[in-house]
């Protein structure tokens, strides 16, 4: 079904004499309310629009649906795009240190823990998160469309003044000029450092990492592993930000989509991002994030989350050879960077080697310390040559 998310687009089809059903999302229809309550809407989908009570009951009554949203609901039920920056921490001021937690990302996790995590005891609860994350899936999909996605992960507690930091933002920023779109789980550490890659895309490495000097700059006493506690976490990146604002013009070559979840809603999402999908459901926001990083994934040094995330992702490349659907499926480049971590710190590296043995993705198994070699192995994947099915 053909989506609609402009005025002027809805517009043309109100108007046109087929008048086939389209998806028509988040968008004020206030102005259209006498073709809304004389037209049939057969088929069509109305999601997250504003329009009069009398409107959606006529779209209803001629077989179409309406799903609004809703004021007494913290979060939008349906988004037609994803969440950017200003959106997300709306309400923030950098002079204030409790900033944050006057944000609407913030607001929306309180609301979260209030409600119930995994267990909230309304049924509007849960159906309106499952579709407010339907519709970030939608918008996930079409912002990826036609990019090359390559997937960093690794820990929350890595803090910015560690190498690996600096090295992930190095790797990041290369990727982004060679034309890939970067991903992350959209949280601090070396999630945050993927997005400042991207980010100084467009400027010099050496303004990245002497912005990095700064953000790296912690309150005395700060607990080690816990940097992202920081009450002015959020407020070094975002003097850091309108010290180094991504030049005019280049928003696009400085792109990345960070992808957090309100499951971990105590830690703030990465700012640096300039596309953020978040979710409620984690599962589907984990097993998502790998799907799509059809260019392989990168596992930094991390503990127990990047840990799951190696095995998730080994389990789809496991997989992808016996796929018998129409769409096809990718066995991608699966990179461990780090050797000490994940030989002597988190002995992965034998175990994989041996799980993969004489399988596709055993091909694409790689364990470096090196970024340009990282590089170079992502450029030279062809993901035909490992698409299923054949």
């Amino acid at each position: 079904m053909i989506e609609i998310d402009d005025v002027s687009d809805f517009k043309l089809w109100i108007e046109s004499v087929v008048n086939e059903p389209r998806a028509i999302q988040e968008l004020d229809l206030t102005n259209f309310d006498e073709p809304l309550r004389t037209l049939s809407f057969a088929g069509s989908i109305f999601l997250g629009c504003e329009m009069s009570d009398l409107a959606a009951g006529h779209i209803t009554r001629t077989g179409g649906l309406v799903i609004l949203n809703r004021s007494d609901i913290k979060f939008k039920i349906h988004k037609a795009h994803l969440y950017s920056v200003p959106e997300l921490f709306e309400g923030f001021d950098v002079n204030d240190p409790d900033g944050y937690k006057k944000t609407f990302d913030y607001q929306v996790y309180e609301d979260y823990v209030e409600e119930g995590l995994d267990e909230p005891d309304s049924i509007v609860t849960t159906l309106t998160r499952r579709l407010h994350d339907h519709s970030i899936t939608d918008a996930l999909y079409e912002i990826i469309d036609g990019r090359k996605v390559v997937a960093i992960m690794g820990g929350h507690s890595m803090e910015r003044s560690e190498e690996y930091y600096l090295k992930i933002a190095k790797l990041s920023r290369t990727l982004t000029q060679k034309g890939f779109l970067m991903i992350s789980g959209g949280g601090p550490g070396a999630m945050e450092a993927t997005h400042v890659g991207a980010y100084f895309a467009c400027r010099t490495e050496e303004e990245m990492i002497a912005a990095i000097n700064e953000l790296k700059i912690r309150p005395a006493n700060a607990p080690k592993g816990k940097e992202y506690d920081d009450q002015d976490w959020l407020h070094r990146a975002w003097k850091v930000m309108e010290k180094y604002p991504i030049p005019s013009g280049k928003e696009k070559d400085s792109m990345s989509v960070g992808i957090p979840t309100w499951l971990y809603g105590h830690e703030p999402p990465a700012p640096f991002a300039t596309h953020i999908a978040k979710y409620f459901a984690n599962s589907v926001r984990e097993d998502g994030l790998l799907a799509i990083a059809k260019y392989g994934v990168v596992f930094a040094p991390g503990s127990a989350g990047t840990t799951q995330e190696i095995f998730q992702d080994a389990t789809q490349n496991h997989y992808a050879p016996y796929n018998k659907h129409k769409h096809k499926r990718h066995v991608s480049p699966m990179i461990l960077f780090g050797k000490d971590h994940w030989t002597n710190k988190r002995p992965l590296w034998d175990l994989m080697k041996t799980v993969t043995e004489g399988r596709p993705y055993g091909e694409l198994l790689h364990l470096t310390d090196d970024e340009n070699e990282i590089v170079e192995h992502i450029m030279a994947y062809d993901p035909d040559k490992y698409a299923y099915p054949k």
